[in-house]
């Protein structure tokens, strides 16, 4: 990491009112544009999270994709209260183009290490300047868009229920996505710098993130559920030629 990018760590991720080591975010306010999240509480209703876990069930594995198709999904990923929460920072024109239900359980338990969202789902493989590398994911064409485009995105997370650091809540890096896309060793620089969030939520709650912030997972330990609803939106089209593999 060059120098100026390390002095921009050393300056922000010090918090004071953070002790050391990682911390629970127990209903504190975080700023969505410095921080790069927010948890807005009480979004979904207890009757509409009993309707999407029975319509979304018990996928075999860690969850399932493609879900904008679903007709129970798309119509919360479009409903005026979250579409509200989406507009808020990317504007009226956001739209949802990807959906995905991960469920983390005492037979499908994992842990994910530090990482940024750099990738986006397409309909097909298009070279296009700036786009790059390319990957196929579940059979699905993959590719990083520049950072520009990420920043014109935001992911939804809605908890289906209750979530902590016992059931593999998501564990953040305040801030980290204003460093910009980041190697591995730049990540390693960054977590030794800083200090984590465990983002507790309660079944309802959604928590908002930009997708270069660095965020991370642990495996369950109390054997309790962890479904999570996670909906990403973008604004604006992409170039020519490339369509998004999933729109509502």
């Amino acid at each position: 990491m060059n120098q100026t990018a390390a002095q921009w760590v050393e300056g922000n991720f010090r918090n004071p009112h953070f002790p050391d080591g990682s911390v629970s975010q127990k209903g504190g306010a975080f700023d969505f544009e410095k921080d790069g999240f927010a948890i807005a509480k009480g979004v979904v209703p207890e009757a509409q999270r009993l309707r999407l876990n029975e319509v979304l069930g018990d996928p075999e594995g860690a969850g399932a994709r493609g879900l904008l198709a679903v007709p129970e999904v798309r119509a919360l990923a479009r409903c005026e209260a979250v579409m509200a929460l989406v507009a808020r920072h990317l504007g009226s024109d956001a739209r949802p183009v990807r959906a995905i239900f991960f469920d983390k359980t005492q037979s499908s338990n994992w842990l994910v290490p530090w990482h940024q969202d750099l990738t986006i789902a397409v309909t097909g493989r298009v070279e296009t300047p700036g786009f790059g590398p390319w990957s196929v994911k579940h059979g699905i064409p993959h590719v990083q868009p520049p950072s520009a485009w990420l920043e014109r995105m935001l992911a939804l997370r809605l908890h289906l229920d209750d979530c902590d650091g016992s059931n593999g809540a998501l564990r953040l890096i305040p801030g980290s996505h204003r460093l910009g896309r980041l190697g591995p060793d730049q990540i390693a620089l960054c977590r030794a710098a800083c200090t984590e969030v465990v983002c507790e939520a309660a079944a309802g709650d959604v928590l908002l993130m930009r997708p270069l912030l660095l965020h991370a997972s642990s495996k369950s330990v109390s054997g309790r559920r962890r479904r999570v609803l996670h909906i990403e939106y973008c604004s604006g089209s992409l170039p020519e030629g490339l369509a998004w593999h999933e729109c509502a």
